[in-house]
């Protein structure tokens, strides 16, 4: 299975799917990193680990309809048969969501449907809940609406501050964001 992942930011994610599938703990390709900004730390990770790694951004085209068929033929391309989401920070459109139905694959800091959105680790801090956690599911024309794929949980302590949750957040995503990777590439053989 060729994959594609996208990222925005800093990469951890990324680091993390792309060391899974070096060492075969994923049985997949990475054919293709691609950020939508062009110095993002992601791509010097993509590069430590010789992935093709392309940029554009948004404000290089009239609008979005347009960035994302260059995402599209992009993704064409490189012959990828599934798209992870690994910190992307855009809404995915209609153009993608057709050319790749149920084959886009996101990763949200809470449990959804609760704390849906940019802030989820945030929010559900802010909002006191004991448990939260992280989900895993496919994109659909929502904000985090999709079928949910995995859930994992984590407590919150009664000392834990936002940074403290953070961390224990992206630990498990960490942990489960290459299982449910490895799964699906494995049912897609």
């Amino acid at each position: 299975m060729r994959i594609a992942i996208l990222a925005s930011g800093n990469g951890s994610n990324f680091e993390v799917i792309a060391q899974a599938i070096k060492e075969k703990k994923i049985p997949a390709e990475l054919v293709l990193l691609f950020s939508d900004h062009r110095d993002a730390y992601v791509l010097e990770r993509g590069e430590k680990f010789g992935v093709s790694c392309e940029s554009f951004e948004l404000k290089d085209f009239s609008d979005k309809q347009s960035y994302e068929a260059a995402l599209l033929a992009l993704l064409k391309k490189y012959q990828v048969e599934l798209v992870v989401l690994a910190g992307y920070m855009r809404i995915i459109g209609k153009e993608l969501l057709a050319a790749f139905p149920k084959r886009i694959v996101n990763i949200h800091p809470a449990l959804l449907p609760n704390f849906p959105g940019l802030h989820g680790i945030k929010d559900a801090y802010e909002a006191g809940v004991k448990e939260t956690g992280v989900t895993i599911h496919y994109v659909d024309s929502g904000v985090d609406t999709g079928p949910i794929i995995a859930q994992g949980k984590v407590k919150v302590a009664e000392e834990d501050d936002l940074a403290d949750l953070e961390a224990k957040i992206h630990q498990l995503e960490h942990q489960l964001y290459p299982e449910v990777l490895a799964e699906i590439a494995k049912q897609n053989k």
